[in-house]
């Protein structure tokens, strides 16, 4: 089989069992799915799920598509060929309880030529409320499965993840960070792209057990308007760092993308509040307090 087949076939897989162990994990919600194909070549299966007992609004979507790489993306990754692939599977969930946090997932495989080719992804956790111990348990299991191909991968992709989850015109991270890595190859990481390939499937099999733990921790929590409140405006910020800064979505746009997919990571509500302030020692300004670059958790 061609590698990139494979790599399709592995991403298509973890998109089943995801959807599957999501469906469990809520109890209620379904997730529909929506067949669609791209103008320029290729297309992608999204799946939505909505109004759940754990998720408000959720997607779990895998795309496959090739063509002609634009103009504008040809020149932000400094390539000079015009046909490209490019397969993944992008997660976004935004929960119904503000103590259950936002979640986000991507793992990808870009390719243009045997010569330029390489993986990319990341996984990270917006809690509304930072909860140290949540924070904690996710740091771990993700350097579990980065210490397992490299014990190198953590600490740089944690680093990396903190720098490009940051809302610069607010001076704040998005949440407590995670993973994040892009242009992984043999020629800078020591792995084959067989071994690539096999790092990419295990941070995507890292989603459930993650999420679910939190999930169960948390589903139950009894909450204020006051603390639903907090939960729109932390989801505006999610919402900000998406569209201004988030290079998944630049590309989709750039490569005419189909849009309710490129948006699903966007939340079913949010707020923008004026000049909002927590209140000194409260809950939400603990929060605040943990949003920056360089915390250990793990």
């Amino acid at each position: 089989m061609v590698f990139k087949d494979r790599v399709v076939a592995a991403y298509q897989r973890i998109q089943d069992e995801i959807c599957k162990s999501l469906e469990l994990a809520d109890g209620k919600a379904k997730f529909e799915e929506e067949l669609w194909s791209r103008d320029g070549g290729g297309g992608g299966r999204t799946r939505i799920m909505q109004h759940g007992n754990v998720i408000e609004k959720g997607g779990v979507n895998f795309s496959a598509v090739h063509g002609k790489l634009p103009d504008a993306i040809k020149k932000a990754f400094k390539v000079e060929s015009d046909d490209f692939f490019a397969t993944g599977v992008s997660i976004v969930m935004h929960p119904n309880n503000p103590f259950v946090p936002i979640i986000h997932m991507n793992i990808r495989y870009f390719e243009m030529d045997d010569q330029t080719r390489w993986f990319g992804g990341g996984i990270d956790l917006t809690p509304h409320y930072v909860i140290d111990t949540d924070a904690r348990y996710f740091h771990h299991l993700l350097k579990q499965t980065c210490d397992a191909f490299d014990a190198s991968f953590y600490p740089k992709f944690k680093t990396h993840a903190d720098d490009y989850f940051y809302i610069k015109h607010r001076e704040e991270t998005r949440g407590v960070g995670g993973i994040f890595y892009d242009r992984l190859k043999p020629e800078n990481t020591g792995l084959s792209f067989d071994q690539l390939l096999d790092f990419s499937v295990a941070i995507g099999n890292t989603f459930i057990p993650a999420y679910t733990e939190l999930i169960d921790r948390n589903r139950d929590a009894e909450f204020t308007e006051r603390q639903q409140e907090w939960q729109y405006l932390r989801r505006s910020r999610y919402a900000e760092f998406n569209l201004v800064y988030d290079a998944g979505t630049k590309f989709g746009l750039e490569t005419n993308g189909r849009i309710e997919s490129i948006l699903m990571s966007l939340p079913p509500m949010a707020k923008w509040v004026y000049n909002h302030k927590p209140i000194e020692g409260s809950a939400e300004a603990f929060t605040l307090s943990k949003l920056k670059k360089g915390i250990e958790w793990a």
